[in-house]
């Protein structure tokens, strides 16, 4: 699962092989949520409330970046790096 950002320990990952709708993997201390990129739906699992709201500030400023890569994911191409939340 290429890792395409991290920041405060949690890692977001996007796997080459996913299921739509367009989504990426957020992880954090053992838990781990699957978020879709457009709409910030939590499609299963579960991430503390703080981290969560770190996850939903970062998507929303990088949804185009996080398109891009779900595409690039599609193609099997190498995924870019997206800049982690400061």
């Amino acid at each position: 699962m290429p890792e395409i950002s991290r920041f405060f320990g949690i890692i977001i990952a996007m796997y080459y092989n996913d299921h739509a709708p367009p989504h990426f993997h957020a992880k954090y201390s053992g838990d781990e949520a699957i978020i879709v990129i457009d709409t910030g739906e939590i499609l299963a699992g579960h991430l503390p409330p703080r981290a969560i709201a770190l996850v939903q500030e970062w998507r929303q400023m990088h949804i185009s970046d996080l398109s891009t890569d779900w595409t690039l994911a599609r193609e099997r191409k190498v995924l870019k790096r997206i800049e982690p939340l400061e």
